[in-house]
């Protein structure tokens, strides 16, 4: 773990307008800089740069924060990947608490022996020739790093000759040991290696070129690779999907490899697996549209939809495309049909048709039994999606049953609805001013707490209550930070004056709303009604009242 000490280091010796300038073109503006933004498009620039505050905030989509969450967000890694990137750039030693970062040393080894599998290609013409049968070009294989494993004996001679140890290799799942026999997992294939979303090195796959049983492998499970997460070229494509708004999800290495070279380099693929409920928070990244692109086998459609049903129910948008006649993506890039390609693409058959679809050709609905089996397991995929699909897709569903819509009887499915704070968007200046006098000067914070409350304020009460869990990296917060035009009280005498004239109106709301109120007691309201009425007269001799 890197320690916190490091990590206050880093921030005190970065500059965020450097760090945001290394990738995005920003200008000068006033007392801050504006670029157009890197997170959503837009024409006019209203992402705003602050020097001296050390934050950025997008007046357009709300993205905000310090230079660490900023190559976070860019570069879609995590925090420590962000902070170790951060102090690559910066030439910047950072400190672990152990005094070792184990997730490097890891790293260390799948990336060294990585750039020795890239070496040997060239010296494996069988190897070679089988990717320029493929069309896979010089250009491609070093972009994707493809390379050669030999036999196990030299791959563990490499491994022990360049000091990593070989439990550490097992422990990666480059190599095994069986009864006292060590021996390397990937022999004489063709290999691609795996990355992390970051670019990290975690794993291998492998594709025979001397007749093994499998024809692909790939790293098994371990501390770095876990299958179920990862999508393969991810790392390469993730600039494009998010540009794009647009991922390809397809099943094979080449299938990835070749679409690239053709120029969608949006695309990755699955791991030797179908699409999993891990893989969504990844695919969530970006809110792209999402194409299943899958061979027409059995297998294929049986993949297909499998994946259709779980991105659907999941709430995503895209569809699926099917390589009919023993084609693939690769091979149609090869064959230059790649006009057709980007025709597919962009008609995918979308989700709930093509689930439906696949139901139903699953039963001979000549047979009113088996038509009836159909329209069951149908309206049970159905209800696994929001009411409003469920009702759209009925008279789908029932054009392709040949029956009334009036048979498909949906049960609504019951929405976790967690509403977020409603945030008002009106413009109270004063209320801003007050919050912003929080943020940039906690001292009057504190004496504000003693006469302000959160209902007390009409307009800003969501970030009031903000500033009070010291959520300042809300984007909320971060808007009125930057904002220049909303200004905080300077010293105590003006906030004192601010916080008379506000306090009187306050009050003077209060009173009449207990004036015209008929369900209170006599008493209560008459109680009420010199409370109130003493607080007005206590402002108005210029002193201070708690709520």
């Amino acid at each position: 773990m890197i320690s916190q000490d490091s990590i206050e280091g880093l921030k005190a010796r970065v500059d965020i307008l450097d760090v945001i300038s290394n990738y995005i073109e920003v200008k000068k503006a006033g007392a801050n800089f504006k670029a157009v933004c890197p997170f959503h498009d837009e024409k006019s620039p209203s992402f705003v740069i602050s020097p001296q505050k050390q934050i950025y905030h997008c007046f357009g989509c709300g993205a905000g924060g310090d230079a660490i969450k900023f190559v976070m967000e860019y570069e879609k890694l995590n925090y420590p990947e962000a902070i170790e990137r951060l102090a690559d750039q910066n030439n910047y030693t950072l400190h672990y608490t152990d005094d070792k970062n184990p997730q490097k040393q890891r790293s260390q080894l799948m990336e060294k022996l990585s750039q020795w599998y890239q070496s040997l290609l060239g010296t494996m013409p069988t190897a070679k020739a089988y990717l320029q049968e493929r069309g896979v070009s010089m250009a491609s294989i070093e972009k994707f790093g493809i390379g050669y494993a030999p036999d196990s004996f030299k791959t563990i001679q490499f491994i022990k000759s360049n000091q990593f140890s070989m439990a550490e290799a097992v422990e990666l799942g480059v190599a095994g040991s069986e009864g006292g026999r060590e021996y390397a997992r990937f022999m004489e294939r063709i290999i691609f290696p795996i990355h992390a979303p970051n670019g990290a090195s975690v794993g291998f796959g492998g594709r025979t070129i001397t007749g093994h049983q499998a024809k692909y492998i790939n790293s098994p499970q371990t501390a770095l690779f876990n299958k179920s997460r990862l999508l393969y070229a991810y790392d390469l494509a993730k600039q494009a999907i998010y540009k794009q708004h647009q991922i390809i999800i397809t099943e094979g290495y080449l299938d990835v490899v070749m679409l690239h070279q053709a120029g969608f380099n949006q695309a990755v693929a699955t791991l030797g697996t179908a699409l999993t409920p891990d893989h969504l928070p990844l695919l969530r990244k970006g809110e792209p549209r999402v194409i299943m692109a899958y061979d027409g086998d059995n297998a294929g459609r049986a993949a297909a939809l499998k994946a259709a049903k779980l991105l659907s129910t999941g709430g995503f948008d895209g569809g699926v495309v099917i390589f009919e006649g023993g084609l693939d993506p690769a091979d149609m890039v090869h064959t230059g049909q790649i006009d057709t390609l980007n025709t597919m693409f962009h008609a995918p058959k979308p989700f709930i048709e093509f689930v439906l679809e696949e139901v139903l050709r699953t039963f001979d609905l000549r047979n009113p039994k088996a038509k009836e089996q159909a329209l069951h397991e149908s309206i049970g995929y159905l209800k696994t999606l929001s009411p409003l699909l469920q009702e759209e897709y009925k008279s789908f569903l029932a054009s392709r049953l040949a029956i009334s819509p009036s048979l498909i009887r949906l049960t609504q499915r019951q929405e976790n609805q967690n509403r977020a704070p409603l945030i008002t968007t009106a413009y109270d200046v004063w209320e801003l001013c007050l919050i912003k006098s929080m943020i940039e000067h906690p001292a009057l914070g504190d004496q504000i707490l003693d006469y302000i409350s959160t209902d007390m304020l009409q307009f800003h009460p969501y970030e009031f209550d903000l500033v009070l869990q010291q959520k300042f990296d809300h984007p909320s917060l971060m808007a009125i930070a930057i904002n220049e035009g909303i200004q905080s009280f300077k010293d105590e005498q003006s906030l004192h004056n601010e916080l008379i004239t506000f306090l009187t109106q306050h009050y003077s709301r209060k009173l009449k709303k207990v004036l015209t109120q008929q369900h209170d007691s006599f008493e209560k309201k008459s109680f009420l009604i010199r409370e109130i009425r003493g607080k007005i007269a206590t402002l108005k001799r210029g002193q201070l009242v708690t709520s």
